[in-house]
């Protein structure tokens, strides 16, 4: 029985095009180097798991289990991350782009700066290496946003989660351009969410925000 195998997705920009708030240095490393080795990792690991399953090798399906949460989840923080980024000139980078989902930010949060605020001090406070995210809690009478923060390579996968957007704060999405820089990363990022996507995400459904997924395979 054949496992499935991830590639690499591509990038729908080019590795210069977030500049100058994110580098192509930057780039280039964190999409074919950072991102492919999760990739690599995930796939040896299911297919190992594989080989387990078929030979009914339950302690070494359990000892695989911490790798593959880790670098799945690498690839889908990852897929997701690429997806909602575009060129700071770009119509999809205004909020206006997303009238839906800043209504609804603005009825949570009061205002798109307080928003802001409360994302920024979420991203500042990971210690470590970890993801902020804004998401969408289906359930009740009525969705509702959340800003959640994940460790190391954790995703947002919960029943009923959906990621609207989420912020790498690993130091290879920053440190060669802004050092010990975290909050000018953060500040500066903003120029380049894809507010398209997010609110295509906010109005879709888990299967619309994962699709990238697929088509990885």
């Amino acid at each position: 029985m054949q496992g499935a195998t991830y590639s690499l997705p591509p990038l729908p920009y080019a590795y210069n095009a977030l500049e100058p708030h994110i580098s192509a240095q930057i780039m280039e490393l964190h999409h074919s180097k950072h991102h492919q080795t999760y990739i690599t990792n995930l796939n040896a690991a299911l297919k190992s798991q594989q080989e387990a399953i078929q030979t009914a090798d339950i302690p070494t399906q359990v000892s695989l289990q911490p790798g593959i949460k880790f670098n799945a989840g690498g690839h889908i923080n990852h897929s997701l991350f690429w997806q909602n980024l575009c060129p700071a000139n770009s119509s999809d980078a205004k909020p206006s782009s997303a009238p839906k989902l800043v209504e609804k930010i603005k009825a949570t949060w009061g205002d798109e700066t307080k928003f802001r605020e409360a994302f920024k001090t979420a991203l500042l406070g990971i210690q470590g290496s970890g993801w902020g995210w804004l998401v969408k809690v289906e359930g009740g009478k009525e969705d509702r946003l959340v800003i959640m923060t994940t460790k190391d390579q954790d995703p947002v996968v919960g029943k009923g989660e959906i990621p609207v957007f989420g912020v790498d704060m690993w130091e290879h999405a920053y440190y060669l351009q802004y050092l010990n820089g975290k909050a000018a990363y953060v500040e500066n990022i903003w120029n380049v969410i894809n507010w398209k996507t997010a609110e295509e995400r906010y109005l879709g459904s888990r299967a619309d925000a994962f699709k990238v997924l697929k088509a990885s395979m």
